[in-house]
């Protein structure tokens, strides 16, 4: 009887000596460290404070969209708030404190033990954010084991509705996952490999060994997360988030997983294509930290040279909501309407703060609206 051909990754006889071409990702490494560099220069210029802030936004990104990846929603408020418990000295005089969760928090557990604790990953600590990651013992309908290794060998990735499923991969064997969480292990401590190809590598490397029920996308984004943090120094946490940036192209994400642990399309056992994709996302991640970031500057010198214009707080809440939103982000501007909606005033009331924050220079009518359509959006010139 013939043998049946190899189909998934962990069957390669090569495994886990994955092949990869060093030649065609020395580019995208080098645009990836000249942007991190830019962004721990620019992050030096930070106060204290400012810099926190920061940090938390970022790791608020990362907790909301690596669930997001999994099709799991939490509020961005009640991640914040979670983070702002443990790194803001001034959270509990702040209004904040009433929406974080302990499921929140305990997300928010598992990203700050990826950011700040250099110890070695172990089999330990992988338990512990597996428990973390689940509050109780099911996965919607299904039992799951906490903190333990699955004992189901038939592990599938599966998709498609009922009696049209379409089986993406098969995992390592149950009885293989020990062995060859330790080989892994032992790549994340002693690699010598390039940070970024290893954090690709090693993400590659877990979701392909699958080791829990569930929780395994989410666990291999923080470990990738781990392993990027560990060369951080200006700042004590990475002011980017590849979560957010493998959610923007998650059909991509997931396409380029399937191509790559799959021997019938993968014949060559060439992990290249995974690793540029990887890289490719890193550097999306870094070029939209630098934009945000130069956002923020440029929201800093907007109140520098607004500070003591006589504003309301009505008019001081507009401000910030735009701000916060972005230049290019508050949909079609701000209007009577909007403004009114937000401030809980008369027409009569908001025409005149609009003015005068025209008057004031803070805002500008948007090129091509007027009359009844009339838009305004920040004014940065002034700043």
């Amino acid at each position: 009887m013939a043998q049946k051909a190899a189909k998934w990754i962990w069957q390669h006889p090569d495994y886990p000596n994955f092949v990869y071409d060093e030649g065609i990702l020395a580019p995208l490494i080098s645009k990836i460290d000249y942007q991190r560099g830019v962004l721990d220069g620019i992050a030096k210029l930070f106060m204290q404070q400012e810099l926190e802030k920061i940090e938390i936004d970022v790791l608020t990104d990362e907790a909301v969209h690596t669930s997001l990846i999994e099709g799991e929603v939490f509020q961005r408020e009640s991640v914040r708030s979670s983070f702002r418990k443990k790194l803001d000295k001034d959270f509990e005089n702040s209004g904040d404190n009433k929406y974080s969760t302990a499921v929140t928090d305990s997300l928010a557990a598992v990203l700050l033990d990826c950011s700040l604790n250099k110890e070695p990953l172990s089999v330990e600590r992988l338990h512990g954010w597996h428990n973390a990651l689940f509050e109780n013992s099911y996965s919607r309908l299904e039992k799951i084991r906490i903190a333990q290794f699955r004992e189901q060998d038939n592990m599938e990735v599966v998709s498609g509705a009922i009696g049209f499923e379409k089986v993406h991969y098969k995992a390592v064997p149950a009885s293989k996952i020990e062995e060859d969480i330790e080989r892994f292990l032992d790549y994340c401590q002693n690699s010598a490999d390039n940070l970024y190809i290893k954090s690709a590598i090693a993400h590659l490397w877990f979701v392909s060994i699958h080791p829990y029920d569930d929780g395994n996308g989410r666990i291999a984004r923080a470990i990738t997360d781990y392993i990027l943090s560990g060369s951080a120094k200006a700042t004590r946490f990475k002011l980017y988030s590849i979560s957010a940036a493998i959610n923007k192209d998650r059909k991509g994400y997931y396409e380029i997983l399937d191509r790559t642990t799959n021997l019938f399309i993968n014949r060559n056992f060439d992990i290249t294509p995974w690793l540029v994709w990887h890289l490719n996302t890193l550097q999306n991640a870094l070029t939209d930290a630098l934009q945000n970031i130069e956002y923020l500057v440029q929201k800093t010198k907007f109140w520098d040279a607004h500070r003591l214009q006589p504003l309301n707080e009505r008019q001081i809440k507009v401000l910030n909501k735009l701000l916060d939103k972005g230049a290019q982000n508050f949909e079609g501007g701000l209007s009577t309407k909007k403004y009114i909606a937000m401030t809980k005033v008369s027409k009569a009331t908001a025409v005149r703060d609009i003015a005068q924050l025209m008057s004031f220079g803070c805002i500008r009518q948007i090129e091509g609206t007027g009359g009844r359509n009339i838009r305004y959006m920040i004014d940065f010139s002034t700043s």
